[in-house]
């Protein structure tokens, strides 16, 4: 009786065990077989494609506060990749990133492309894949009008220069203007709050970026050109070749039939 009962306690135990083997051979096989996916093929089974935009930065990628949307060319450019990608620009999904955090939740999978005023550069394609260049812009500076600072020469020992935290406009204007003071803010909001309050005598930004501030508040003003190249580039992460010729496909497209310039001059102000 004793042994019949270890028996089949035994075979219960066995049997358990099987399917719990079974089990876990399954999922590792379903985790295999999805992670063996590109990026491309991932974004077409979810059917959405996930970007990370700016909600801070006028004219490319800004909330609403009255409808809670988030609007710009960034936004518009995103819209249409998703109807190019997968047939409809809605089936796009954006989340907030700042120029800090954009790479970090890219790499975590948080997002599948960077569509956030990113300058293509040497040093962000040793973390990054990027796509043809989608805009081009240049660094300026944004003084009050009337201000003495009128170009790069302006800014000696003693001036304040404002800029944004993981930008390359920060890294450029230490080398630009190595005796002005860089003080860096987490986003271009707080940067340019901080410069109506006085806390500084210029920001520096890419134009296109600069521009907005100065649709916001025209008692500001653009100074001295452009003293940088900062080509705009879509990332996406290192080693998808498939989804970045995607991305160029669509922008082709998009160049090719108009809707770019649609969009640009949409929302691109210059004076």
């Amino acid at each position: 009786m004793f042994k019949s009962k270890k028996r089949k306690l035994g075979l219960i135990l066995f049997l358990a065990l099987s399917m719990l083997l079974a089990a876990c051979g399954k999922d590792e096989k379903a985790s295999t077989t999805n992670s063996s996916k590109n990026a491309l093929e991932q974004i077409k089974e979810r059917d959405k494609i996930v970007i990370g935009v700016k909600y801070d930065t006028r004219l490319f990628g800004l909330k609403n506060p009255t409808s809670g949307e988030v609007e710009g060319f960034d936004i518009d450019i995103s819209k249409q990749l998703a109807k190019e990608i997968l047939g409809d620009e809605k089936k796009v999904e954006f989340k907030e990133v700042t120029s800090k955090t954009r790479i970090p939740m890219l790499n975590n999978g948080d997002i599948d492309a960077i569509v956030a005023t990113m300058t293509i550069s040497e040093e962000r394609k040793k973390e990054v894949d990027f796509s043809d260049v989608y805009f081009d812009a240049g660094q300026s500076l944004l003084v009050k009008k009337g201000s003495p600072i009128k170009g790069l020469q302006d800014l000696k020992k003693g001036t304040k220069v404002l800029a944004v935290k993981g930008s390359t406009s920060a890294i450029n204007i230490r080398e630009k203007a190595p005796d002005a003071t860089v003080l860096e803010y987490e986003n271009y909001t707080e940067a340019f709050t901080a410069l109506k309050s006085g806390q500084g005598d210029a920001l520096t930004t890419d134009d296109s970026i600069l521009y907005g501030m100065v649709d916001q508040d025209p008692n500001y003003q653009l100074v001295g050109g452009t003293f940088t190249e900062e080509p705009y580039g879509i990332a996406v992460k290192k080693g998808n070749k498939e989804l970045v010729d995607a991305i160029n496909n669509a922008l082709k497209k998009m160049k090719e039939d108009g809707r770019y310039d649609e969009i640009k001059n949409k929302w691109i102000k210059t004076n």
